[in-house]
């Protein structure tokens, strides 16, 4: 179990860049802005919330501008969720490259969908998912 702990607005902060970026990418059917997506969501899942691009710019640009908060939460469920939306956006951006623009309109769309409820609604469908997993994997063990 990870026992980093990071302030909870920084994800919600890279919910609503990501929500952006993949509402765009639905609109303009641009595989290579969801293919940066992937790369963003990668980094986070794979090198860590403190090198996720969206986490660095709300560190550095916005944080410093809002009244400190005491609220943290452990990095592991969050960090999940961020290789979850990379499963997703990898798969949508492998749908438009092999020809199959319904697989990645759905792939992104699915990602949209669990981006906005965590930007607008502070619901973060991976981190829940997460948390289902560690209730539930020891009982499985047994």
């Amino acid at each position: 179990m990870s026992t980093t702990q990071i302030d909870p607005r920084g994800p919600r902060f890279g919910a609503w860049i990501t929500t952006v970026v993949l509402a765009v990418t639905l609109v303009t059917g641009w595989w290579p802005l969801l293919a940066l997506q992937t790369l963003v969501f990668a980094i986070g899942a794979f090198l860590g919330l403190q090198h996720a691009p969206y986490g660095l710019l709300y560190r550095r640009l916005v944080a410093p501008r809002l009244k400190p908060t005491a609220e943290r939460e452990d990095a592991a469920p969050p960090q999940f969720a961020q290789g979850v939306g990379f499963v997703f956006a990898l798969v949508g951006t492998l749908g438009y490259l092999a020809g199959l623009p319904v697989l990645g309109i759905v792939a992104t769309a699915l990602a949209l969908v669990a981006a906005f409820l965590n930007a607008a609604f502070g619901f973060c469908l991976g981190c829940e998912v997460y948390l289902l997993i560690r209730r539930f994997a020891p009982a499985a063990g047994k």
